[in-house]
């Protein structure tokens, strides 16, 4: 049984609330921290615990706070990365509609450590019911005197506000949340500078996701140390996964890293296995602009070894076979996907949230969706397969922010895992036609009662 840091309390009703969050322990940490510790030894907490960003980089949380320009006299900023858009990851989603004090708790850690008096929350523009949650807490954490003016007697003010973005995926990179913030288009920056120098209004920033900022909270109640003594090497921790696809369990976990994929998949306490009668085909581990690994990459060797659910595990081989724990958009497929198929879907929503600021990325996504489309209906050639390697390879490491890397990854990984089906694409363009003809016919039947 996994332990749980997050979400212990994530069933108790009424736990929204800030009567039954505090009745829990909530706000227990603003206490500890305000009262009783510095920020430099916050800071110095998170950096003992080992935390790394959770949403999808790895970067360790306490060097990225500690590359704050502390000798600039303009203001600090600290911002909340809500804006999850990654296709196959919901899990700040769910912390904050489920338990948004937790989110607040960690925004008054963290902001007090850094020494933020301002501080942000940019949200999804698909996320608008989620907006009214977080305001009501903010609402209530204020009334209880842990927000405002003169935090808990200490001198310490901050404010928070919910900023509700437009529905740009790019807005998800840090730079181009900041630039939208300020009421830009929101194109990412060349860097350097970077938001710790020069963020939010050219001041020193620090961004960091949802999942990242609540995990402030529990390493704070146990100690850092504490917490490294949880996962495995430099993966310390628990961390939130977000499970879809074909698996019998759907939902949101919270695992130790280290616990092995075959385990995560088909243990009663996560996925609870592949839906019956099918067979696990691939894996996207850490959302859609992660490389797509196929199933016996998951499988134990003779030793018994197993790949893990950690940074390092899930990139062990590189490119050639491995992939990255990412934002924890765990897609399971089985042997109905269509690789392709799903390809162009993954095309097709890079293409449409590309800024258009980079011509690789720009032209490359329309390019690849286009050469993908071809295949899908019936119209490719063998030919098209290199192409669509090529073009991968054009975009990959040649644009400002890595949307473009996003979109080239699961293209390149595709046709290296599963190039017998791109060539079957390309050798038998009217099977693939009639094919994907009946798939319509049986999607429109299944629907129909729905529909009607």
């Amino acid at each position: 049984m996994g332990r749980k840091l997050l979400l212990e309390h994530i069933a108790v009703p009424g736990i929204e609330t800030y009567e039954v969050y505090r009745s829990k322990g909530g706000y227990n940490a603003v206490e500890k921290a305000i009262k009783t510790m510095t920020p430099d030894e916050v800071m110095e907490e998170i950096k003992k615990s080992g935390l790394r960003g959770r949403g999808g980089a790895g970067f360790p949380s306490g060097m990225k706070w500690s590359f704050l320009d502390r000798k600039s006299t303009k203001p600090r900023y600290l911002v909340c990365n809500a804006d999850e858009s990654e296709p196959g990851t919901f899990k700040d989603r769910f912390l904050m509609e489920k338990i948004p004090h937790l989110l607040i708790e960690g925004l008054i850690c963290s902001s007090y450590s850094l020494g933020s008096n301002t501080t942000y929350v940019y949200i999804r523009g698909e996320y608008k019911w989620i907006v009214k949650i977080l305001e009501k807490a903010v609402a209530e954490a204020k009334n209880a005197g842990f927000l405002g003016q003169n935090i808990l007697g200490s001198g310490y003010n901050l404010e928070i506000y919910i900023h509700n973005g437009a529905g740009a995926y790019i807005c998800g990179e840090e730079t181009a949340l900041i630039e939208s913030l300020e009421g830009k288009r929101g194109n990412p920056r060349i860097k350097p500078p970077f938001p710790a120098i020069s963020g939010l209004y050219n001041c020193p920033t620090v961004v960091n996701n949802v999942e990242t900022l609540a995990t402030v909270v529990p390493i704070l109640n146990i100690g850092g140390d504490e917490y490294a003594k949880i996962g495995i090497g430099k993966s310390t921790g628990t961390k939130l996964i977000s499970a879809c696809g074909h698996i019998n369990k759907p939902g949101v976990y919270e695992i130790d890293l280290g616990l092995p994929v075959d385990e995560f998949l088909n243990s009663d306490e996560y996925c609870g296995g592949i839906r019956a009668g099918h067979r696990l085909k691939a894996v996207v581990p850490g959302g859609s602009s992660v490389p797509i690994l196929p199933a016996e990459l998951f499988m134990r060797n003779i030793k018994g070894e197993a790949r893990l659910m950690s940074y390092e595990s899930l990139s062990d081989g590189g490119f050639a076979s491995g992939s990255m724990l990412g934002s924890g958009g765990f897609i399971a497929m089985d042997e109905t996907t269509c690789i392709v198929r799903n390809l162009w879907n993954f095309t097709r929503f890079y293409h449409h949230e590309s800024c258009g600021q980079c011509s690789p990325c720009r032209e490359g996504t329309g390019w690849m969706e286009k050469v993908l489309h071809r295949l899908e209906h019936g119209h490719g050639h063998m030919r098209d397969i290199d192409l669509l390697v090529d073009i991968a390879k054009k975009i990959e490491g040649n644009t400002i922010c890595p949307l473009g890397d996003a979109a080239a990854w699961p293209v390149a990984s595709a046709i290296r895992h599963f190039r017998e089906e791109f060539e079957y694409h390309a050798k038998y363009p009217s099977k693939v036609a009639n094919e994907r003809t009946a798939h319509l016919e049986d999607y429109k039947k299944e629907m129909s009662p729905a529909l009607s």
